[in-house]
């Protein structure tokens, strides 16, 4: 083969590669792209493939799932993100799993106490103060105010009445409000509990709120969405592609025209409008360079309004289960001469409230922090982390067991992954004063005709299900909605 024969299969070859590209990017044009695939864009995804509109996913991460990730550990699997299913009526997320036969366990969460010499403590004293704080959280005052400050001076009302003896001991008060600071920290993903305002719009569902998919793990409900579960067949018309970072998303109010998005490896992707379900820690740092035009004034108030939380987890894999069977959670409470000594080198260990043991996998125990402390964790190197969470275990659960090295560790990374900026929201002090913030979040960009180009979905759209999965699904269910004609809507399966 002659030296000019080499030099024009070359040409030919590039040209039919760069063909190739073009008729994918100029070819790939869909009803709806929807950006991330979360609980919600999966949900929006999935409601609209069933009512038979093409539509193509973009996921920068890897895999499915979002801030739900569910990995193998020892014999079973643990979770890195959501945990439960909170609440059963209504449900979209629990109604999925019985329709599908999916087992699902109700897990008690009331905890064994140990305290910092590891002596036991009082787990009947520490499990109603616990519920009667949370409680205090479902009758707010009639004017806002930090939750921590309405929750410490009905407590201590409540101490007078029913444990006065508590009184004599300012230490133990100190450390059991500390304590339970952090409990409410977990459960919204914040630093202090004086962060979080008593006006949250914030519902529970009825029924039980900690129900698990164990072995089953929570990556089930992405394949009951995408219709895998069981070798299901799928989705014909759903298309979605991994590792795809979306760095541009053009729109028109042009209603001839139509919305195109760009992707970091420079693929770009056409549809008659775009689901945005990215997180509102990725929105607040990525809104202004990722939509052209830029997002009106009243769209970016919302997203800089909303607070974006973090509550992050280290999993453990021990080569028995060394703890107590008469709990799954087993709560920390530190004497305070004790924990002033850890507090000056390792501030962050003594933000631990405590640990549980998932059902997902038996030999596995989950380590608990939110906030500040969270995010000092996720710079640390494995090791230290390793090192510094057994000396914890040992101080409090190891006065009569030895417990044993782990075999192996994994930890959550929610607020330094790229693509999640944190775990999810939560309604901050301030949030009284910008009542609509979820509201406009939710609100689509139309074109000049009023039809919607630009959607968004995710748990921060949420007005009363924000920080949930079954926030998250809905929310994708009401977008596609919009998209489609009523009679759709109620034909599809899924909804």
């Amino acid at each position: 083969m002659t030296a000019a024969w080499l030099v024009l299969v070359a040409i030919l070859s590039a040209n039919a590669v760069y063909a190739a590209s073009v008729g994918e990017n100029q070819s790939t044009m869909y009803d709806t792209i929807v950006v991330g695939m979360g609980a919600s864009g999966t949900s929006a995804a999935s409601t609209l493939a069933q009512a038979g509109r093409r539509v193509l996913v973009l996921e920068a991460q890897n895999r499915i799932g979002g801030r739900v990730c569910t990995v193998p550990f020892g014999d079973g699997v643990v979770e890195l993100g959501a945990e439960w299913i909170h609440g059963q009526v209504p449900s979209t997320v629990y109604d999925l799993a019985i329709k599908n036969n999916v087992s699902v366990i109700s897990q008690d969460i009331s905890m064994d106490v140990f305290l910092s010499d590891g002596s036991k403590g009082d787990r009947a004293l520490i499990n109603d103060l616990v519920d009667f704080a949370l409680q205090s959280c479902e009758d707010p005052p009639k004017e806002p105010q930090p939750l921590g400050q309405c929750i410490t001076n009905r407590l201590m009302d409540y101490i007078r009445v029913h444990h006065p003896d508590l009184l004599k001991d300012q230490d133990f008060l100190t450390e059991l409000l500390a304590f339970l600071d952090l409990v409410i920290d977990n459960y919204e993903a914040t630093t202090s509990w004086n962060d979080i305002t008593t006006e949250s719009k914030y519902r529970e569902l009825d029924g039980d709120q900690h129900i698990s998919w164990h072995k089953n793990g929570y990556k089930t409900l992405f394949e009951i969405l995408l219709n895998t579960y069981n070798n299901g067949p799928g989705l014909p018309t759903l298309e979605y592609k991994l590792n795809k970072e979306v760095t541009q998303i053009n729109w028109s109010e042009d209603p001839s025209k139509k919305v195109v998005v760009t992707c970091k490896d420079g693929s770009s992707y056409t549809a008659d409008n775009v689901i945005v379900t990215v997180s509102i820690g990725v929105l607040k740092e990525r809104h202004a360079t990722m939509f052209s035009p830029m997002l009106p004034h009243w769209k970016t108030k919302s997203i800089d309004t909303i607070s974006m939380g973090l509550m992050d987890k280290i999993l453990l894999l021990f080569p028995y289960s060394w703890w107590p069977k008469s709990s799954t959670f087993f709560a920390f409470v530190w004497r305070r001469s004790e924990k002033k000594k850890i507090e000056e080198r390792d501030r962050w260990v003594t933000q631990i409230f405590g640990v549980s043991t998932p059902l997902g996998s038996d030999r596995a125990m989950t380590v608990w922090t939110s906030g500040d402390a969270a995010k000092t964790i996720e710079t640390l190197p494995e090791d230290v982390v390793k090192r510094k969470t057994m000396e914890l275990l040992r101080r409090f659960m190891g006065a009569n067991v030895t417990v044993p090295e782990p075999v192996e560790m994994i930890r959550s990374s929610w607020y330094t992954n790229p693509y999640t900026r944190g775990s999810y929201t939560y309604d901050h002090i301030d949030s009284p004063l910008h009542p609509n913030a979820r509201a406009d979040l939710a609100q689509p960009i139309t074109d000049s005709a009023g039809v919607p180009r630009i959607l968004f979905a995710g748990e921060a759209t949420e007005a009363t299900h924000f920080s949930t999965v079954h926030g998250a699904v809905d929310s994708g269910r009401r977008e596609a909605a919009r998209l489609l004609p009523k009679s759709d809507v109620c034909n599809c399966p899924f909804l």
